[in-house]
Parts: structure tokens; sequence; C-alpha cells
């Protein structure tokens, strides 16, 4: 079964957005500046994060799919012998 895409990427852009905050604020960065970068990267975090869990997700598949195949091929050679 394939990755919640969305849950996971959400998660880590709004990880990302506090730990982009943080580091603006720290800087000495205003408050704006820091919330305009902060949501900036965010939105990059998203769509990379996106792209992440998708190829994850691709990953998964192909070895569900190998896995099964397999599977059946060596149930099909027992049932020849």
């Amino acid at each position: 079964m394939p990755l919640n895409t969305r849950s996971i990427a959400v998660g880590i852009a709004v990880t990302g957005f506090f730990a982009i905050a943080i580091i603006g604020w720290s800087s000495g960065l205003s408050p704006f500046t820091c919330c305009k970068r902060a949501l900036l990267g965010a939105a990059a975090v998203y769509i990379a994060g996106v792209c992440a869990v998708k190829v994850i997700n691709a990953i998964l598949m192909s070895a569900i799919i190998n896995h099964q195949i397999r599977r059946q091929q060596e149930e099909n050679n027992a049932g020849r012998d």
C-alpha cells in the first residue's frame, strides 16, 4: 500500500516552516521577513516532499510487484515438479 503523499509532505513543510522562521528570527530579521521567507521555504519543501514521497512510492510498488511475480513463478515451478 503506498504512502499518503499529502499528509507526509504537509508535515515536512510545517516543520520546515518553523525551522526557517526560527533561523531567521535568531539572525535578527524582522518578523515579516521571517514569515515571508519561511512561507516560501515551506512551499519549496512541500513540493520537494511530494516529489520524494512519489519516488519512494514508485520504488515500493515496484518491489511489491517484483515480489508477487517471483512468488507466482515459484508456485508455478513447484506445481510442475
